[in-house]
C-alpha cells in the first residue's frame, strides 16, 4: 500500500496524472490503476475525475493526511535502517527563501565534510512555498523567515537575523551617506524582490510604516539580477547584510545600515515535526545547532 500512498501524494502535489506518473517512473495507466485499486481497499472515493484531474473528494483529503504520515513514518524507518547497516548516507532537498541562499555554504559544506556519503539539493522558492513543500514531503527541510507568518507544525532552528541596508553605487543618491531612513530611501529608484517573497512583504511594510510606499522600477525573484542592476548605477536595492556581503563588494558599490527603525528578522531551518526524525534531518538539525554558536554567522 505504501507506494499506492506515493502515488496519490504524487497526484495531490501535481493536480495532474500525467505528470504525477512522471514524478513516480511510472507510465498513466499504471499510476491510475494503482489510485483505483487504493480507492477499492479503502472503500471511498478518493478523486473527482472527468476528462481530467478535478480535485480530491473530501475523502480523498483526509486519506491525503494520512497518507503523508504513513510515508513520512516509512521513509523515516526505511532511513534508519539504512544508516544502521551502513553509516549515514542519502539526499537532503532543500527549499530555501532567495536571501538565504548565499548562508548554505556555511551549513552544508561542514555537513559533507562530516558525512561525505550525503548529497544534497537546493532550491529557490518563496516563504509560503517551502511550508507546502514541506507538508506534500517535497523536500527535507527549509530556510525560511521564522516570525511574520504562520509556519504550522514544524521544528524550527533560528539560524541568523536579516539587518537590512541600501545598496547602491558610489555618486547616486545617499551613497554619501553613513546611514539612511526608510522614509529616505522610499523615495529613491529601486529594484526589490517580487511581491511573492515574504522579504518584500517585509519591506513594504517598513516603508508604509515610515509613511511612504514601495514603486520599485524592476522586481525580480533573484538577488543576483537585483545586484547586478544596482552596478549599473540607475537603480538602489534593499538587501539585508549577509546577502550584501556575500557578493564581495567592488569599490564602486555602497552597504548603508537603514535604520528608523533599524529592523531585525529572524531566518531558520525548517522541517516537519515528527518523532522520530529521519536520520538525515536530525543530522541537519543538529549541524544548525552547531552552525548558530559560530559568531560570523549574521
Amino acid at each position: 500500500m505504501i507506494d499506492k500512498l506515493e502515488f496519490f501524494i504524487a497526484l495531490a502535489n501535481e493536480k495532474h496524472f500525467g505528470r504525477a506518473a512522471e514524478e513516480c517512473g511510472v507510465s498513466q495507466p499504471s499510476l491510475s490503476a494503482a489510485i483505483r485499486q487504493l480507492e477499492d481497499q479503502l472503500g471511498v472515493i478518493l478523486v473527482q475525475r472527468g476528462s481530467r484531474f478535478q480535485g480530491l473528494t473530501p475523502e480523498g483529503q483526509r486519506v491525503l493526511e494520512w497518507a503523508r504520515r504513513i510515508v513520512g513514518d516509512a521513509r523515516t524507518m526505511r532511513q534508519e535502517m539504512r544508516a544502521a547497516r551502513s553509516g549515514l548516507a542519502g539526499h537532503i532537498r532543500i527549499a530555501a527563501i532567495p536571501t538565504a541562499l548565499s548562508m548554505l555554504p556555511q551549513l552544508t559544506a561542514p555537513f559533507q565534510e562530516r558525512h561525505p556519503d550525503v548529497t544534497f539539493s537546493i532550491v529557490s522558492r518563496n516563504s509560503l512555498q517551502v511550508l507546502s513543500m514541506l507538508e506534500n514531503l517535497e523536500i527535507d527541510a527549509g530556510i525560511t523567515y521564522l516570525e511574520n507568518e504562520p509556519l504550522g507544525r514544524v521544528t524550527s532552528v533560528p539560524l541568523y537575523a536579516e539587518q537590512y541596508n541600501l545598496i547602491t553605487a558610489a555618486g547616486s543618491p545617499l551613497s554619501d551617506r553613513e546611514s539612511v531612513t526608510w522614509k529616505e530611501v522610499g523615495d529613491i529608484r529601486l529594484c526589490l524582490l517580487t511581491a511573492d517573497m515574504q522579504n518584500r512583504r517585509i519591506i513594504n511594510q517598513l516603508l508604509s510604516e515610515a509613511g511612504v510606499t514601495a514603486q520599485p522600477t524592476l522586481e525580480s525573484n533573484s538577488m543576483i539580477v537585483l545586484f547586478s542592476h544596482v552596478r549599473t548605477g540607475r537603480w538602489a536595492s534593499i538587501m539585508p547584510r549577509n546577502v550584501a556581503k556575500s557578493f564581495g563588494f567592488p569599490a564602486e558599490i555602497r552597504m548603508i545600515p537603514i535604520v528608523e527603525p533599524q529592523a531585525h528578522h529572524v531566518v531558520g531551518l525548517v522541517a516537519t515535526h515528527r518523532e522520530p526524525f529521519t536520520p538525515l534531518v536530525s543530522a541537519l538539525l543538529h549541524e544548525a545547532r552547531i552552525l548558530i554558536e559560530k559568531p560570523d554567522l549574521q
